[in-house]
């Protein structure tokens, strides 16, 4: 069995979102003695966000006529949809920026998103193609958003993109209210370990 773990805040030790993505791995590796684990650090090394360059090698007829540097786009956008492609567990720690997920993150889901391989279109429309996937994302956030979905745009838009590509296995693990003082720092740290022991029930 293979884990992806991929991290994506920049505050480094003191992400809640680090520390809740690595204890989770640690319950995974302790659940799966013969897991083997592959991390990426998005906020230390992350593909550069779709261009041209980085997008147009795929479009119909142009594979054979790429440049040098769509090629090497290429091999960066192959590499990273193979690693998720042979993983069956992905545990994604993702800190809330201005609503949503950190910029990096975006740009490996812009990699990954690829017709053919992690969906593809049909006449009854599209059809995800990572339907034996488990995601587990470890979320974290300064206010309280669960009740405001309008200004929720991290945990719901990991749901639908993930969903998109076929998972239907999305766990999540929640912090929130970190902020807003130490009660609801509090409450909001103990929720996301109650939700931590609930993965492996899950």
């Amino acid at each position: 069995m293979k884990l992806l773990h991929i991290d994506s805040s920049i505050t480094g030790s003191d992400s809640i979102s680090r520390r809740l993505s690595h204890e989770i791995v640690a319950q995974q590796r302790a659940a799966h003695p013969d897991l083997q684990v592959a991390y990426l650090d998005l906020a230390a090394q992350a593909p550069q966000p779709l261009s041209l360059n980085a997008l147009g090698f795929r479009m119909p007829g142009q594979a054979d006529a790429a440049t040098e540097a769509q090629r090497l786009e290429n091999e960066v956008s192959e590499a990273l949809v193979s690693q998720l492609l042979a993983t069956d567990i992905v545990v994604i720690g993702a800190p809330m920026y201005n609503f949503t997920i950190p910029a990096q993150l975006k740009s490996w889901l812009d990699r990954v998103a690829q017709a053919g391989r992690t969906f593809k279109y049909t006449e009854s429309g599209p059809v995800g193609l990572l339907g034996d996937k488990t995601v587990i994302l470890a979320l974290s956030r300064g206010g309280i958003y669960s009740a405001n979905p309008a200004m929720e745009h991290q945990e719901s838009y990991l749901k639908s993109i993930f969903g998109f590509m076929g998972v239907s296995d999305i766990r999540v693990v929640r912090a929130e209210g970190l902020n807003m003082g130490p009660e609801h720092r509090e409450r909001g740290l103990a929720q996301a370990q109650a939700d931590i022991e609930a993965l492996l029930a899950a």
